[in-house]
């Protein structure tokens, strides 16, 4: 498949509701799962189905986006013939950054009609999985399809908030709801869409000439009755993590083996910037129990059913139960902290109580002194 097969990872207007955690960075940089960034899943997805050449359309707020790539080594991505590629926008002007992703394709149409490859995998970065595309694409053509969604069986799935779409009992896509509605249907799109390079930039080039500019809304939803859409069916753990309370309930999700094993190993390995760091230390007193704990930490207190980042410095006598911790924060002495979501470099002062409920966890922003 790699020699037919580039990948998109799609930013643009990327639908989010993560409050505070998105302030200062895209999307796809949150952090997740003690040690990754919410697009390391999608990118390791079509590293390990052979995609070695890879566009990321950035939008917005896409600085801790260029760091965390780089060069795409750590996936690598960093080849001279194919490797990773962010394509942040072609303009300041601010209407042309508020127009839709077809527009924002077009302005990038040499990086697609340069590449000798004929398919085009389209995705979103918010969709926590690990999915092998090589099936999809033969799914694909033995469908004869124009366009291949990648779906999801909604009952038993921890999702924010996801298109629903209906579909006949020989795959065949009917319906794609415009945006999140009431449509009936328990299938979810994975906002994952396979299609030849050529019908695509067909497709970019007659919708804006329409004065249209999405790719749902006008490429494909608009057309559903003239191209053959088909539906592939995904079988593993999916979250889709565009909300604050599907953020926190899939990193809880993490804390059964099962799902871990799963979600990070099969059917490859998720990659993600390398940061050496040493071992997490556990000093005299201390109490960890059914929880995911990154290097640089330094545990002193108390900390049940809950994630870690590296360098969270969690001192005697502090007590974290059921919450997600990020990178350098710190709880001090005899403080505690109950269903909580603390950003970067967080500090709870000495003697602190923080209490949140599962339904609404309570949310710290990045470098808040409490």
């Amino acid at each position: 498949m790699k020699q037919k097969v580039m990948g998109v990872i799609n930013l643009i207007h990327e639908q989010d509701e993560l409050e505070s955690l998105t302030r200062g960075r895209c999307l796809a940089t949150v952090p997740f799962g003690a040690r990754y960034r919410l697009i390391d899943f999608i990118l390791s997805s079509m590293v390990n189905s052979g995609i070695s050449k890879v566009a990321v359309f950035a939008h917005t707020k896409y600085r801790s986006l260029m760091d965390h790539l780089g060069s795409g080594k750590h996936w690598d991505l960093h080849h001279r013939q194919s490797g990773l590629f962010v394509l942040p926008p072609a303009t300041d002007d601010i209407h042309e950054i508020s127009r839709g992703d077809l527009y924002h394709f077009y302005q990038h149409r040499d990086y697609f009609n340069r590449s000798p490859l004929e398919y085009v995998v389209i995705t979103r970065s918010h969709m926590v999985c690990n999915i092998d595309f090589e099936p999809v694409i033969a799914y694909h053509e033995e469908k004869g399809a124009d366009i291949t969604v990648v779906c999801k069986q909604q009952r038993g799935m921890t999702t924010g908030k996801t298109r629903k779409v209906n579909m006949k009992d020989d795959g065949r896509i009917t319906a794609i709801q415009d945006h999140y509605g009431r449509m009936l249907s328990d299938i979810s799109c994975m906002e994952m869409y396979i299609m030849k390079k050529d019908l695509l930039m067909e497709l970019v080039e007659t919708s804006l000439a329409q004065g249209q500019d999405h790719l749902v809304r006008h490429a494909i939803f608009s057309r559903i009755d003239k191209l053959n859409v088909y539906g592939y069916m995904y079988e593993g753990y999916l979250g889709a993590v565009n909300t604050i309370s599907s953020y926190y309930q899939n990193n809880m999700n993490l804390l059964t083996p099962e799902v871990w094993r799963q979600l990070f190993f099969q059917p490859g390995p998720i990659f993600t910037k390398v940061k050496d760091e040493p071992p997490a230390r556990y000093l005299e007193g201390s109490l960890v129990s059914n929880s995911l704990i990154a290097n640089g930490c330094l545990i002193e207190g108390t900390v049940i059913n809950s994630v870690l980042f590296r360098g969270v410095h969690v001192r005697k006598g502090a007590v974290i139960k059921n919450s997600i911790i990020m990178q350098n924060g710190e709880i001090g002495v005899n403080g505690s902290v109950n269903y909580g979501v603390l950003d970067k470099d967080v500090r709870i002062e000495q003697g602190r109580d923080i209490q949140g409920s599962v339904s609404s966890p309570f949310l710290a922003a990045k470098r808040k002194v409490i």
